[in-house]
Order: structure tokens, then sequence, then C-alpha cells
């Protein structure tokens, strides 16, 4: 089996899919922008054959890339990079070279737009927020009065936060409409609730090899504008109501033959037209893994290697693996550089070290989202996880 995998050198720890994929056989061949002498050892170990683009963003060059391993390989079986900001290019790449094994362009466009997943919502019987989209200024204006303030804006397909935010009165909306936008933009109804997630590893059926549960912050639009510390985590097991919901909408979208990531809202209070609290409503589906190390987070969570189950799917279409233990609540904890702690880093490691699974500096390029500073730790209770999230993030 031949594997084109995009961009295996970032985020530094996603070597691991294309390790996994080597180890059951398969002909891994990479495409990155970094140059090959660059690359961490870890990287090229896991690789058959590296080609190296100068940008990543220029789809000749990684055309041409993909054509020079068919050539010297043969049919490329599967094509992937596991990031959402390249799904699309990936999508175009895999129709380009007929490889049926994942997403066409137009699948992908469809599962991508904010609207367009509100039917498959619908079809799978889970509930969603009013949305319309920013085209017309008497219907949005119409739209905001109907549901009332505040509202959220977001860009109808965008990667992160990126362009979210939380819109307040009829002021800031006309500022909105009065904007230039460079893209598509949606106006949805505001939900006061949780935020949390379903992950899956999903086989040629639809059905789910792995499952997971990380519950976020409420709001990561007001976490970037704010510059608040991130605090999340995985948890040992999924509810069932989730699980349940997560299943439908994997088989209303027709997903196949993927990691994905779906965010839902779980009511804090009861809201009509929706459901009760405690109840999920959908919020939005990601056909990728989840971002930043929360597949390692999982790993911790579950004592379990997604990395592997998900080369299973894709070299055999089903895995022998999953929890292979103990179950934890796996927290990551960031701080950010503009602010000062009350506990040094030497006083977190010494008081938490035997249990932080990770620690480091997060990439620029994903710190507003996750901070500069990350602590990854696991625990058997909830109340030893908060204690951890005040420890770390205490600010003086």
């Amino acid at each position: 089996m031949n594997v084109v995998f995009i961009s295996p050198q970032f985020p530094d720890t996603y070597w691991n899919w294309c390790d996994r994929l080597r180890r059951n056989g398969a002909t891994v061949l990479g495409i990155g922008d970094t140059p090959y002498d660059n690359l961490a050892q870890e990287v090229k170990d896991s690789l058959n054959e590296y080609y190296w683009v100068p940008s990543l963003e220029d789809y000749d060059q990684v055309f041409r890339a993909v054509a020079f391993f068919s050539y010297k390989y043969g049919k490329i079986d599967w094509l992937e990079s596991n990031n959402e900001y390249w799904l699309s290019q990936d999508a175009r790449l895999r129709d380009d070279f007929h490889i049926t094994t994942g997403a066409s362009a137009a699948q992908m466009a469809q599962w991508q737009s904010k609207a367009e997943m509100k039917p498959l919502y619908a079809a799978a019987n889970v509930p969603t927020a009013r949305q319309v989209r920013v085209e017309d200024p008497e219907t949005v204006r119409a739209f905001a009065k109907e549901v009332g303030f505040p509202v959220f804006t977001k860009p109808e397909k965008g990667v992160g936060s990126g362009g979210a935010r939380k819109i307040e009165n009829e002021a800031e909306l006309e500022e909105l409409l009065a904007a230039d936008l460079d893209e598509p933009y949606v106006l949805e109804e505001y939900i006061d609730a949780d935020l949390c997630s379903y992950e899956a590893i999903v086989d040629a059926e639809g059905n789910p090899l792995f499952e997971n549960q990380s519950e976020f912050p409420p709001s990561i639009a007001d976490t970037v504008k704010y510059q608040l510390d991130v605090a999340y985590h995985c948890k040992p097991k999924v509810d069932p109501k989730l699980r349940r919901l997560g299943r439908a909408t994997i088989k209303s979208f027709g997903i196949k033959s993927r990691f994905v990531h779906m965010e839902f809202f779980r009511l804090t209070s009861d809201k009509p037209g929706l459901g009760s609290k405690g109840d999920y409503v959908g919020l939005e589906v990601n056909v990728r893994a989840p971002g930043g190390y929360t597949p390692d987070m999982i790993n911790f969570a579950h004592s379990a290697d997604v990395y592997q189950i998900w080369a299973d799917m894709v070299t055999t279409g089903a895995t022998t693996h999953g929890s292979n233990g103990d179950e934890y609540y796996c927290v990551y904890a960031c701080r950010r550089d503009c602010h000062s702690y009350v506990h040094s880093h030497d006083e977190v490691m010494e008081r938490y070290g035997d249990v932080i699974c990770m620690q480091g500096r997060m990439a620029d390029v994903l710190s507003d989202d996750l901070g500069n500073t990350f602590y990854m730790a696991r625990f058997k209770t909830v109340a030893e996880r908060k204690r951890f999230e005040k420890f770390v993030q205490e600010q003086a």
C-alpha cells in the first residue's frame, strides 16, 4: 500500500501517523515544507521517502510531488494530512489522482460548510442553533431580531476560531454588515452552554473503532479575544447520550474511513426549541483528527494509541487495539507569556512531575487558541484535575 502523508513534520507529533503506517507495512511518502535536513530524526525514520516543497500553499508544487511519487511507486492508495488546514487540498489531490479511499472535493466542501451541515444534522435528529448566511442585510437584521442578542458569527468555512466572535448588539451587527468580508460568513443564535466534543476513528462502514469525549471552555472565541488561559480535558468515558448522537451524525454525514472530531453544546439550562438542561446540541463536524496535542491526550486518557488504531483502519479496515489499561481524566492547562503566575515552572514540576505526561512550548501558529506554554497531566478524579488547573494557572 502506497500512502502519501501531507506535512508529517507539523504539528510535531504527526510523524506518529506515518510511523504506525510504516509499522503496518505501508510505503509512507511524505510531502512537507521543511527542508529534509531540518526534519527531526523521528520524522525521517517514519517515512520511506520525503519530498520537500517550498510552499504547501502552492497546489502545483504539491501536485508535482504526488505525481513524482505516483511515477516512482505506482498507484497511490491513500492520501491524507489529518490536518484541518489541508483538508480541501487533500480532497482536490485525491480527485486529480483518482484516489477513492477518501473524500472527494465535492464531499469535503459539503462537510466543511457550516450552512450545509444543518440538513445533515436534521437527518440525524440532532438539534442545532438557528442560522442564516450573512448575505442580505435585511434578512440578517430580521434574524437577529427574531433570536435576540447576543448572536454569534463565524466564517461558513473556517479553520479553528479564526474570524469567530460574539455580536452583542445592533451597533456591532451593523459593523459586521458594513465590513468587507473576504469570505462567506454565517450568523447563529447564541447558546449559553458547555462545549464538548465527540471523537471517533471510523471504519469503511461508518462504524466507530474507537471513541472519546473531550470538554472545553465555553467560548474559544472569548479565550482568544481576551487572552484567557485554556484548560480542557479528555474524559475516561463517553456519555452514552453523546455517543448515540455522535454515531447518528457519522451515519447522516456519510463519514467513512476517517478520524472525526465533532463539537457539541451541552445545555446548562432549558432552551425552548433545542432541549432541556443536559441535552446536547450539534455545533459543527470536523472531518479530521482533533487539533494540537489532543490525539496524545486521548492516548493518555485511555492508555491507548490512536495513531496505531488509525493506521490499522487505513491498512486493514479494522483494529485489535483499544484501551490497554486504566482510564483517566487527561487535562491540558496552558499559560500565556503575557501573564504572570503565582507558581513557577519548577514548582509545577516539583508538585506534579510524576503525573505530567507532556510539557513544552506550543507552536506560535497555534498559540492564540492553545497558549504559549502547556502542561498535560492525568488524574483519576475531577477534584484532582481541578486542583491541577488552579495550581498551573493561578495568576499573580
